[in-house]
């Protein structure tokens, strides 16, 4: 705790050069990150705890089941992460703002010490983000703003469980669990697009592995079709990406732009609708997300977490499924400088 606490005290004096503004960013994430870390409670009294509710015991139980699996069957870090919970008593721990140009589908980036430069800005209350996205959208930039259910520390302190990744089952609770310590255990500065695909096949083979350990057969058959709708839904969204890239490459007046964004997007939503009720037979999880305003700054943070999973989990099939084996190879790759980085990953036909 004191350790996370000096890092982020010396980001708040780091950052001054730049003004007021950034000095009180890092203040709300450091005193929201102090609130959530002081009112850990161990997983395991809670536990063993007779007033504790027995939904929550139960839900405790498992993810303690799911955090020794991820250490001894994914490799994943031995530490006191996801031993503690907290109730924090809201929908989201964090909000994410995203930012892109009218007419760019390349995300405006923060850099901050010690993490590294990413394509969003975090705030530990829904009014804050609210405040930074009218700003944002004051200066003509495309804005995003979404609720994070987990944010991880990449190691620096003892990541708690946290209530908002308790409200679904227990699979989606084990995704988050894996997605959030794989990124402890690798992480690359200015690669959010790297880092999260990276984290995401974690999650995926991790999943899947745990879902056969333990015989849940059905939840298998759930997590595997509720993959691939992921996969149309990115398919969707890379293609109305592609179209629109062609139309900001253009030499397009700026209403012209706007009049073939709009219907771009207007093509993305019809497309969405015609692939829910045909090939997934009506299945409405995805509504929310296409009912809402889509723009470039959606578009981009959509694109952050899935464009390079597929090379991933083929690297992860050319080492055989073998953790530390992708790991290092994973490794080796992340040392390239980016532009190597990229095409070393699409390129790879070995684990090593």
């Amino acid at each position: 705790m004191k350790r996370v606490f000096r890092l982020l005290a010396a980001a708040i004096m780091a950052s001054g050069v730049t003004g007021c503004t950034s000095i009180s960013y890092y203040a709300q994430s450091l005193e929201g990150h102090v609130q959530i870390m002081a009112a850990r409670e161990n997983v395991g009294k809670l536990i063993r705890n007779p007033s504790t509710p027995e939904a929550l015991r139960t839900k405790l139980t498992s993810a303690s089941a799911i955090r020794r699996f991820a250490t001894d069957e994914l490799a994943l870090p031995e530490n006191n992460s996801y031993r503690s919970y907290v109730d924090i008593r809201r929908d989201a721990v964090t909000w994410a703002v995203f930012a892109a140009p009218q007419f760019s589908l390349t995300p405006r980036t923060w850099c901050f010490p010690v993490f590294g430069c990413v394509p969003y800005r975090g705030y530990f209350t829904r009014k804050s983000a609210t405040e930074s996205a009218v700003e944002l959208h004051k200066q003509g930039l495309d804005v995003y703003v979404t609720g994070v259910t987990a944010y991880s520390t990449l190691g620096w302190s003892s990541d708690p469980l946290l209530s908002t990744m308790l409200r679904q089952d227990d699979t989606y609770l084990a995704s988050l669990i894996f997605h959030e310590l794989a990124h402890q255990r690798l992480y690359v500065n200015d690669d959010s697009a790297f880092n999260e695909a990276f984290a995401v096949a974690v999650e995926t083979t991790g999943v899947r592995k745990w879902l056969r350990a333990t015989g849940d057969r059905g939840g298998l058959r759930r997590y595997e079709a509720d993959r691939k709708r992921r996969a149309d839904f990115l398919g969707l969204v890379s293609k109305t990406r592609g179209e629109l890239g062609q139309v900001y490459e253009s030499s397009r007046t700026s209403e012209q732009m706007a009049a073939a964004k709009a219907a771009a997007i207007d093509r993305l939503r019809m497309r969405y609708r015609q692939m829910r009720d045909r090939r997934w037979a009506g299945y409405r999880g995805y509504d929310a997300w296409f009912d809402a305003p889509i723009n470039n700054a959606k578009l981009a943070a959509t694109a952050v977490y899935g464009e390079q999973v597929p090379a991933f989990l083929r690297l992860f099939d050319l080492c055989s499924g073998d953790y530390p084996r992708f790991y290092a190879s994973v490794r080796r790759i992340a040392d390239l400088h980016k532009p190597y980085r990229d095409e070393a990953l699409k390129a790879a036909n070995t684990c090593h």
